[in-house]
Order: structure tokens, then C-alpha cells, then sequence
């Protein structure tokens, strides 16, 4: 039977990579844009440890997934450099770096939400899978036996994480990707930018917080957008 650690694993490793896609999007983003700090840094590459960060990437996901049982994790990498200067278009080319994260986390969702209809598997087994993807007790043995469940099981986790990166970091709040477009379209002072960068993140914890409830429901709501694709 496969094991709720197994699964955990896969969990936390899919993590990782839909992570480490949207940060090599960015650098590759700005390279095509003019941009080859990201480059020469050697972010350009799939390899982890030239991604993690000790919070971000190990200790955050790992003490959530404690404090969850093992339910739920979030996490993030190093931020992969870039100089904005170095861009054609001093206007539009930063929101177009900062978007091409959440771009390549959409598509690999879309990808495997249009495989994971051609999985041959009854529609009533696809919604148990849906409905108890991260209930490891639970979905262990309803998958174990069967490797279209279990690539199932496997397309729906990978869904998961990629349209929650991809939506959350699309919040118009510094130091997330939704402010360099909005940044884009009301331009700001430099000094003013610097300071949202600067103190965004606690801002951000703020909103989170303040508005849990309605963030809740709309990365809800686009992940359900997805998964309406896989049935």
C-alpha cells in the first residue's frame, strides 16, 4: 500500500519544484527582456540548492506542515535576481518579469488539468481524489493498487500548488508579483517604491490576516475553476 509518507513527500517536493519553475520564469523573463543578471548568477537551473532559502524554503513548510499534520505547507525560494535597468522597456518590462511567475504556474496547472481528464478513472473515484487529496489516512488506500489514481492523486497535487502560487502571488501587494504590474500602471516615485519593498511584507501579512476570509474563497474558487477541468 502507498504510504501517507510517500505521499507526504510527494507533497512537499512538488512544492519545491512549482516554486523553483516560478523563480527560473522570472530570470528567464528578463533574460529574453534584456536582463542577464539571473544568468550569470546561475539561477537559470532546475537544481534546488541553488534555490533554497533556510526559512523560506526548510523551516516555514516544514513547521506548517507540523502544525497542520501534515495537511498543508507553504514556502518560497530565493528570489532570483534581476536589474530592472537593464530591460528594454523601462515602462512595462518589470511587470512582464514579474508576471512570467505566475504565468508558468498557470500553465503547468492547465497542462495537467487537461492530462488528468484522460486519466481513465470513473468520475465518482476522481471526486474522492479531489475532495481528500491531503487527507493522507484517508486517500492512501483509495489509491493504493491502481496507478491511475495514483497519477491522479499526484496531477491533482501538482494543480493545488500552481494555482495557489500563481493567484496568491498575483495580490497587488509588494513584495508579490501583482504589485509590479500595478506598479506598471500607476507609477510611483523610487523612494516610494523602495519603502513599499521594504515594509511590504509585513503589509502583506496584514491583509492576509484582515482578509482571510474573502482570500480564502477566490483561490478557492480558482482552484475549483481547474479541477471542473479534470472530471
Amino acid at each position: 500500500m502507498l504510504s501517507e509518507a510517500v505521499l507526504i513527500i510527494f507533497y512537499v517536493v512538488i512544492l519545491l519544484y512549482s516554486v523553483i519553475i516560478h523563480e527560473v520564469a522570472h530570470g528567464v523573463a528578463a533574460l529574453w527582456l534584456g536582463d542577464p543578471t539571473a544568468k550569470y548568477a546561475g539561477r537559470l537551473t532546475a537544481n534546488p540548492f541553488k534555490h533554497i532559502d533556510p526559512w523560506m524554503t526548510v523551516f516555514l513548510p516544514i513547521l506548517m506542515l507540523v502544525m497542520t499534520a501534515g495537511k498543508f505547507a507553504f514556502g518560497g525560494a530565493k528570489p532570483v535576481p534581476y536589474n530592472p535597468y537593464n530591460l528594454k522597456n523601462q515602462k512595462w518590462d518589470p511587470a512582464w518579469v514579474a508576471l512570467a511567475g505566475p504565468g508558468s504556474n498557470i500553465l503547468i496547472a492547465l497542462i495537467f488539468a487537461i492530462a488528468a481528464k484522460f486519466i481513465a478513472l470513473p468520475v465518482a473515484a476522481k471526486f474522492d481524489i479531489i475532495f481528500n487529496f491531503n487527507e493522507w489516512g484517508k486517500i492512501a488506500p483509495v489509491i493504493s493498487g491502481s496507478f491511475s489514481a495514483i497519477f491522479f492523486e499526484i496531477f491533482i497535487i501538482i494543480i493545488f500548488w500552481n494555482v495557489l502560487l500563481a493567484f496568491f502571488n498575483l495580490i497587488p501587494i509588494p513584495p508579490l508579483d501583482g504589485s509590479k504590474l500595478l506598479f506598471s500602471i500607476f507609477p510611483m516615485r523610487i523612494e516610494t517604491l523602495a519603502m513599499l519593498e521594504q515594509f511590504g511584507f509585513f503589509f502583506l501579512i496584514f491583509v492576509v490576516v484582515l482578509f482571510s476570509g474573502p482570500l480564502g474563497y477566490f483561490l478557492n474558487l480558482m482552484l475549483s475553476l481547474f479541477l471542473r477541468i479534470t472530471i
